[in-house]
């Protein structure tokens, strides 16, 4: 009825485990396992895609430590087939699928063309960009609901101090409205870390712009528990199933 190719035993040195606690569901499971995220884990009990024991999962009971968690063919199939790449935007490089203003993002990365850009950078922006075949790490990172902190380091021409960037701290008002509270750190005289919990347009330019700063270079370095690390410009590397899962969840307590 079913193969055991990704075999997932709760035992009882896992229990042990400070990782695990008692009486966990399978939804949990799976996704501290790294296997799928939550709300995919839910997806699959309706579906009936998901076996303890043999016998078709039954959502909220707790698994035992003698339990063994199997995935059916089908939601295996489903779930290999989710591609989510992290790549490293050069400055200079378009995210519209247009070449109207140069090459784009998939002239650089052409091996995944077939992929969607989760969010974009501007032009002149470089660093962490998603590519992925995704939709709910595409509604997850983008949807108008999202939480995942995006961390920015930016250099300006002018001198930078804490003082002068608490109306980013507290929320300022742009074009399109006002601002969520962000997290800044000054890292120089002319270079400060910010997070923010938003994505408009150009926001971070437009910040600065308002408090007449001039900003001379705007890197990502992190999508919520995935940072830039050492990739440089036109470096990718597909992101593993835990860390895609982080990133649908991250705003769950797992």
């Amino acid at each position: 009825m079913f193969v055991l190719a990704v075999l997932l035993a709760f035992s009882a040195s896992q229990k042990a485990n400070s990782s695990y606690t008692a009486n966990m569901i399978v939804q949990k499971y799976l996704a501290q396992k790294g296997i799928c995220s939550r709300r995919e884990a839910e997806t699959l009990l309706k579906e009936g895609l998901i076996f303890v024991n043999g016998r078709k999962a039954v959502p909220g009971v707790p698994l035992k430590p003698s339990d063994q968690v199997t995935l059916s063919p089908k939601a295996e199939k489903q779930l290999s087939q989710s591609v989510t790449v992290a790549v490293y935007k050069p400055r200079g490089i378009t995210c519209s699928v247009a070449r109207t203003e140069g090459a784009n993002i998939f002239d650089v990365f052409p091996q995944w063309q077939a992929l969607n850009m989760v969010g974009r950078l501007d032009k002149e922006s470089e660093g962490l960009l998603l590519l992925s075949n995704d939709g709910l790490v595409t509604r997850r990172l983008t949807g108008s609901d999202h939480e995942v902190e995006k961390e920015y380091e930016v250099k300006v021409q002018e001198r930078v101090f804490l003082g002068k960037l608490q109306p980013i701290v507290r929320g300022m008002r742009l074009s399109d409205g006002p601002t969520l509270p962000a997290q800044v750190e000054v890292i120089d005289k002319n270079t400060f870390r910010i997070v923010l919990h938003e994505g408009r347009n150009r926001q971070i330019r437009r910040m600065c712009g308002e408090l007449n700063m001039m900003v001379t270079s705007l890197k990502r370095t992190r999508i919520g528990s995935l940072e830039l690390g050492r990739m440089r410009p036109g470096d990718w590397r597909r992101l593993t199933l835990a860390e895609v899962s982080r990133l649908k969840d991250s705003h769950q307590e797992l």
